[in-house]
């Protein structure tokens, strides 16, 4: 048995407001205990998207009633919110830019309306950005532009990674994250591992790329900062559909699958500490928790199956993967919040890492 810290998950989408059919603030921080986590940060792109001072307080309502880990929520940068006041961003994780791959009211469709978001927000608060390819490269030239930090969400190329590599070379103020999915998975190992991942289930936003890729970010792994799933909850029944939309579960496979490389000797065990936890509490500025710890059964085989899951949507691209390194018993606060297989914490038992 080995003990971890509290491991702080920087990108989750748990789907409050609008679509708790997927998953809310309680099943989600629930799968987020299964899995080792307690902390996580949530994405802004809800129905409606939390964009401001009213959006922002619906999110954290819930989470504040629901929440069985500490929790953080994003506020997401739009094409007419970025005269940000000094208040509004200390209540939020962070702002997140969807540089590619969003529609709505989050869209930014030029890069004239990212300008007055690098200008205005507040340079202590971090800023993500989902960008790709080269808008990655815009981003990084508007954090050289307005000498502020950037965070680049779920890296998943080669030439992304050699590009964050040469900018930190160059004392560029950028850090970045990879997701599981886009380390274990590509273009055509869907069946690996036991797995069959087939159809729409096969979507996500950044899409899995060759083996080559995927060699390069483990090849890579010194450059990349943080671990985090993504965790995209939809529906089997929506990933079967004619229109299947984008996005894996996570929270409960990030961990065996990290341990797994751990035991195969792909990285050290400081490594996914510094990955899942040293780092995204750097990066973020995330408070202590005090008495917080998770136990692991280094040495537990096991397959990966949905059934045994909190998460509500109810499937994950790795079903039938054997892993090695399960998460026995986490501890928050003091208080035993998960013990072999089961939540002991109630809703509401989470803290806002912005005001505790």
């Amino acid at each position: 048995m080995i003990q971890l810290p509290g491991l702080i998950d920087p990108h989750v989408h748990l789907r409050e407001p609008g679509a708790t059919h997927k998953e809310d603030y309680n099943s989600g921080t629930s799968a987020a205990l299964a899995g080792g986590f307690t902390t996580v940060l949530a994405m802004p792109n809800t129905q409606p998207p939390i964009f401001d001072t009213e959006t922002l307080q619906l999110a954290l309502n819930s989470a504040k009633e629901k929440a069985r880990c500490d929790y953080g929520q994003f506020l997401g940068a739009g094409p007419h919110n970025a005269n940000w006041d000094t208040s509004l961003p200390t209540h939020a994780a962070g702002l997140k830019m969807y540089l590619d791959s969003t529609f709505g009211e989050l869209r930014l469709d030029d890069m004239t309306l990212w300008m007055p978001h690098f200008q205005n927000y507040p340079k202590n608060m971090p800023i993500v950005a989902h960008s790709e390819s080269r808008s990655m490269a815009a981003a990084i030239l508007f954090s050289t532009l307005y000498n502020r930090p950037i965070h680049i969400a779920h890296i998943s190329l080669k030439e992304e990674v050699l590009l964050i590599k040469a900018a930190k070379e160059r004392g560029i103020q950028v850090t970045c994250e990879v997701c599981p999915h886009h380390l274990f998975l590509n273009t055509t190992n869907f069946k690996e591992n036991g797995g069959n991942l087939e159809g729409g289930r096969r979507e996500v936003r950044p899409r899995l790329a060759t083996q080559a890729d995927v060699e390069s970010l483990w090849e890579n792994l010194a450059v990349i900062d943080c671990i985090a799933s993504d965790h995209a909850p939809h529906t089997a029944a929506e990933k079967d559909s004619p229109q299947p939309p984008p996005g894996f579960p996570g929270l409960e496979t990030s961990l065996p699958l990290m341990l797994t490389a751990v035991s195969e000797k792909r990285l050290s065990l400081d490594d996914l500490i510094e990955k899942m936890y040293s780092n995204p509490k750097r990066i973020f500025n995330l408070p202590d928790q005090a008495e917080t710890w998770v136990e692991v059964d280094e040495e537990k085989i096991y397959e990966i199956k949905a059934t045994e899951q909190l998460t509500r949507c109810g499937w994950t691209p790795f079903e039938g993967w054997q892993v090695k390194g399960k998460v026995c018993k986490v501890v928050l606060r003091g208080k035993t919040a998960f013990e072999d297989g089961k939540i002991l914490v109630p809703a509401g038992y989470g803290q806002n890492v912005r005001t505790s």
